[in-house]
C-alpha cells in the first residue's frame, strides 16, 4: 500500500495471479475497514504486454458518436439446455436488465435494441461500427465443466431462423470491432478458464478482437443494483470521466445505496481506463 499514489484518480493497474482473478480488489478493505475504490482508481490486465496492447488500441473508435452506441437489453432468450439428459428450456427474461437498456438509451439519447428486436444477426452486424457496445442480457460460463469449454462462453441474444441465439467466445475473437469500449452487464463476463496471460473468456474474447477496454462481473449479479451502476456510469462518461474514474464514481454511488459488497463491487474493468 506505501507504494500506490495518493491521489485516487491516479489510475492504478492490478495484473492479478492464478485465482486473484476471482477477486473484487475494489472491495479489499485497509487497516480502517476503507474499500480500495475509495483511495484508487483501478483497472485490470492479463500481462503488461496486453495492457500496452491496450494502450495502443485505445481511442480506436475515434470521436464518440452517442447516436451509434449499441446498447442490448433483454432479447428474446433462447432455449439452453442445462443438462444432456434433459430437454432445452427458454432463458428467463431479464425484464431489469430491459430496463437498464432503456435508461442508458434514454440518457444518451439513442433506441436500444430489445427483446425480438436484439437478434444474434442484428447485434453482430451493430458491433462492426459501434464505439460502445453495453450488452444486458444472460452470460452463459461454459468453463466449469471437465472439457473446459471457455471458447463456448456465450452472450445470449434473440435466435433466428440462422442463429441459436448464443453469441460464443469463438465468433467473437474472430470479429474485428472498432469499439473502444464494451460493458458486458451480465452474470459472469469476467470468469472462465484463468491462464497464464487472464481468463480465457467473454473478457478475453472482446480485447482479442480489438477492444481496448471491457467490463465485466465477478459473479451473479443484481438486476437493480446493476442498472443503477450501469447508468451513472454513462452519466460520468458524458460528463468526460475516463472509463475507470467513471465506473469508480458509480461503484461509490452504488456503495452508498447498497451496502453489501456483492452488490456494489461485482464489476471491473480490463483493459486502459483513461
Amino acid at each position: 500500500a506505501e507504494y500506490l499514489p495518493t491521489d485516487p484518480d491516479a489510475e492504478v493497474v492490478i495484473i492479478p495471479h492464478d485465482e486473484l482473478y476471482a477477486i473484487p480488489f475494489a472491495a479489499l478493505v485497509d487497516a480502517n475497514e476503507k474499500p480500495l475504490i475509495e483511495k484508487h482508481t483501478l483497472s485490470f490486465s492479463g500481462s503488461i504486454e496486453l495492457y500496452g496492447l491496450s494502450a495502443k488500441r485505445r481511442g480506436a473508435a475515434k470521436e464518440l458518436k452517442y447516436q451509434d452506441i449499441l446498447v442490448v437489453g433483454n432479447p428474446k432468450m433462447p432455449a439452453y439446455r442445462y443438462r444432456p439428459d434433459k430437454p432445452a428450456s427458454p432463458l428467463d427474461p431479464l425484464p431489469g436488465a430491459e430496463a437498464e437498456a432503456e435508461a442508458i438509451a434514454g440518457l444518451l439519447g439513442i433506441k436500444p435494441l430489445i427483446g425480438e428486436a436484439a437478434t444474434e444477426d442484428t447485434v453482430q452486424e451493430s458491433m462492426n461500427n459501434a464505439p460502445v457496445i453495453h450488452l444486458a442480457t444472460h452470460g452463459l460460463l461454459e468453463s466449469d465443466n471437465v472439457f473446459s469449454q471457455s471458447y463456448l462462453s456465450a452472450i445470449a441474444l434473440s435466435p433466428t431462423e440462422n442463429e441459436n441465439g448464443f453469441l460464443t467466445v469463438r465468433e467473437i475473437m474472430e470479429m474485428k470491432l472498432k469499439a473502444d469500449l464494451a460493458v458486458l452487464s451480465a452474470c459472469d463476463t469476467g470468469r472462465g478458464t484463468i491462464t497464464g496471460e487472464g481468463v480465457v473468456g467473454l473478457s478475453r474474447a472482446y480485447l482479442s478482437a480489438g477492444v481496448p477496454s471491457v467490463i465485466v462481473s465477478l459473479w451473479p449479479v443484481s438486476d437493480q443494483a446493476t442498472a443503477v451502476l450501469m447508468v451513472n456510469f454513462y452519466d460520468g462518461l458524458k460528463n468526460g470521466l475516463g472509463k475507470s474514474a467513471a465506473l469508480r464514481r458509480a461503484t461509490l454511488i452504488n456503495r452508498e445505496r447498497f451496502t453489501e459488497p456483492r452488490l456494489w463491487a461485482p464489476f471491473t474493468l480490463y483493459g486502459v481506463g483513461h
